[in-house]
């Protein structure tokens, strides 16, 4: 009886990819970028397995579609502390909701915040490729916006802290530079790192939930949801007809029934 022997099961290996795609990514791989960016095939001592140029831009185009609503969200939220609009409050209008004066005075800070919030977007996410070569792109923050415009300067400046939309960019300014020398001291990430997980899932659920109900609103939104009497808050996408007169965005009767906010 001869000795036992046992065979060892070996996949085969992969087979060799092909195609333009393929020949696209050994091209960019063997360039200088491919060589900056570490990217597989490139030769570099320190590459990184499976990223290949395809792939990156894909997921680039990927993360651009996931967070591209933060350009006019975050513009819409910082436009209604009023920016640096001037309330010329009266006995009937003392906050300037009917002002358009002041009207158009938010809607012009609103598009310089589109092209501030889109340019400073553009500048981290692309420092951030070149000098860490990290896949992560860099935009305004959904939740501290919210807390800079509706509790620090408040809605149309009318914040119980007190506070003025110059001086609250100030302090911004001065929280870039502390955070900034944070990250280069190593705080700032020993930080993150102690805040238990369930917070920051419970931060980032209330965040989108939060991003969901300004979507909703009819100014700017879809008009799901409303004003209402009793809770505030209530169903809108009525018809102009069954509107209140005196608040066109409380809905009397009818309500999710106007045929645009379906589109």
């Amino acid at each position: 009886m001869g000795p036992e022997t046992t065979e060892v099961y070996a996949p085969p290996p992969p087979a060799p990819s092909s195609g333009w795609i393929h020949r696209l990514n050994m091209r960019v791989a063997d360039s200088a970028v491919g060589r900056y960016f570490r990217l597989e095939g490139s030769g570099h001592p320190k590459t990184r397995e499976g990223a290949v140029f395809t792939t990156e831009l894909r997921a680039g185009l990927t993360t651009f579609a996931a967070m591209s609503y933060i350009i006019s969200v975050n513009a819409i939220i910082l436009a209604d502390s009023g920016g640096t609009c001037v309330c010329e409050a009266t006995a009937d209008d003392p906050i300037c909701v009917t002002n358009e004066a002041y009207a158009q005075c938010k809607n012009e800070v609103r598009r310089d915040l589109v092209t501030a919030t889109a340019a400073v977007s553009c500048i981290a996410s692309v420092l951030m490729g070149l000098l860490a070569n990290l896949p992560v792109a860099l935009a305004p923050g959904m939740g501290l916006n919210a807390y800079f415009a509706y509790s620090v300067v408040g809605f149309h400046g009318t914040g119980s802290l007190g506070v003025t939309y110059r001086e609250a960019l100030g302090a911004v300014f001065l929280e870039g530079w502390l955070f900034f020398i944070l990250s280069l001291l190593g705080v700032r990430q020993w930080l993150a790192r102690i805040i238990p997980r369930s917070l920051t899932l419970a931060t980032g659920a209330g965040i989108g939930l939060f991003i969901a109900f300004i979507g909703l609103q009819p100014a700017g939104g879809l008009g799901v949801i409303g004003g209402d009497y009793a809770n505030l808050v209530g169903l809108g996408g009525c018809k102009p007809e069954f509107a209140d007169p005196e608040h066109p965005y409380v809905c009397l009767s009818h309500v999710l029934q106007r045929p645009s906010m379906w589109l």
